[in-house]
């Protein structure tokens, strides 16, 4: 599970950007389009620091 962890994070990250333009083109309220995004960010930025060389 280690190593699909960092790939899921980046499937989800997709997800939820996605979902945040498909939000925004409906006219959702700015707090929803705001919170998804937020958590696309985050996803995104765990993906992508799992990935970064650390011990071992």
């Amino acid at each position: 599970m280690g190593r699909a962890l960092p790939t899921l994070l980046l499937i989800l990250a997709g997800v939820l950007v996605g979902g945040t333009l498909s939000l925004h083109k409906q006219g959702a309220s700015r707090f929803s389009v705001v919170v998804t995004g937020l958590l696309a960010a985050l996803a995104t930025a765990g993906g992508l620091l799992w990935l970064l060389p650390g011990e071992a």
